[in-house]
């Protein structure tokens, strides 16, 4: 039951959707209508610009750290209470109660809630990330290299096999949550970082 409680709360902040109400607050109405219909920082950056684009990417990295925080403590510090939580927190993102379980993508909310489960594993990931994007312009892509490494990090620096799992689960759903990009990046369809839809 502890565990239990514990998802149930990860999962209900990492729900919370930063990007849908910054949308909301800079007057942009329901991101949901625009762009790519995602309520990520990157549709945010495209559709609203770079200072809601970061607020939407520091609240989702928040929560996603907070969320796991929470749900750890509730399961008295337990490597599989964290663990749990951190999966959940990143369900509720993609999968919000708040927005008829809709929702982003998981990356900013994986990425706060894998730097309370596995923070060094983190930071090969980041580097990835930031490479990759800036190489190829792709930030789908440097999403999905990134979200391969952290479970990598995990077992390869010893965090154990409740919290590599659960690196490897919400990889799982990010990898799972970008099919569409995925497809574009093979037709050569996938919009540029910096570009806009005509």
């Amino acid at each position: 039951m502890v565990l239990i409680g514990a998802a149930l709360v990860a999962y209900s902040i990492g729900a919370l959707p930063v990007g849908f109400v910054i949308a909301r607050a800079w007057g942009i109405g329901d991101i949901r209508r625009h762009g790519s219909g995602n309520i990520g920082m990157t549709n945010v950056l495209r559709t609203a610009g770079r200072v809601p684009a970061l607020l939407t990417l520091a609240g989702d990295v928040a929560k996603g750290y907070l969320a796991v925080a929470a749900g750890a403590a509730l399961a008295g510090g337990e490597p599989a209470g964290a663990a749990l939580a951190a999966v959940a927190a990143i369900a509720g993102n993609c999968w919000s109660v708040f927005l008829a379980f809709r929702g982003g993508k998981g990356v900013a909310t994986g990425l706060g809630a894998f730097l309370h489960l596995a923070p060094l594993a983190v930071l090969p990931a980041a580097l990835v990330w930031i490479v990759v994007t800036l190489a190829f312009r792709y930030v789908s892509l440097g999403s999905l290299m990134a979200s391969l490494c952290v479970p990598l990090g995990a077992v390869l620096l010893g965090y154990g096999a409740a919290r590599a799992a659960a690196c490897a689960a919400g990889a799982l759903i990010v990898i799972v949550r970008h099919h569409d990009n995925i497809g574009r990046l093979f037709a050569g369809t996938e919009r540029r970082l910096g570009e806009r839809r005509a």
